[in-house]
């Protein structure tokens, strides 16, 4: 099954990089921190997508007490992110991925119904990659409510 994206079965996220906002590059391998979360949301400046950024924003401070860098990821462009991340005073940077290249390593395109279409998006998801690479945690399928706060309690519990 080439065609079907899926995550590494050997739990190892194989490096990358990809553009992310203030001008920087997102680099996988050699981060400094403890654990890494990569959440996956579909759109800038859409109710869910909103909400579940301003959830990582208002518990971003524990996850920095924690040893956890927090990555946002969308097929917006960079200009989109810039605006969202200054609207919304995130803390953490968005990382760019129009080409699909990182939603096709991690598995996270699917076909969802949207006003009784089909159409072709993110599925909602988080990621938490440690140290080593190894990926430790993923949720699939996501509902924002209380979600942040299973995936603090998660990475806190790593410490």
């Amino acid at each position: 099954m080439a065609d079907c994206p899926s995550v590494v079965p050997a739990s190892i996220i194989t490096d990358f990089s990809a553009a992310m906002t203030s001008g920087l590059t997102f680099q996988l391998q050699g981060r400094p921190a403890r654990s890494t979360v990569l959440f996956f949301y579909p759109k800038d400046n859409t109710p869910g997508c909103t909400t579940e950024n301003m959830a990582f924003r208002d518990l971003h401070e524990q996850f920095t007490a924690a040893g956890t860098e927090v990555y946002g990821v969308s097929r917006d462009s960079l200009r989109s992110h810039e605006n969202f991340k200054s609207k919304l005073g995130l803390p953490f940077e968005l990382i760019s991925d129009p080409d699909e290249a990182v939603c096709a390593q991690f598995g996270v395109m699917k076909l969802k119904q949207m006003y009784g279409k089909t159409v072709r998006g993110i599925e909602r998801s988080t990621f938490v990659i440690d140290a080593d690479g190894q990926l430790v945690k993923e949720w699939r399928g996501v509902k924002v409510a209380g979600h942040v706060d299973e995936v603090l309690e998660f990475v806190a519990r790593l410490a």
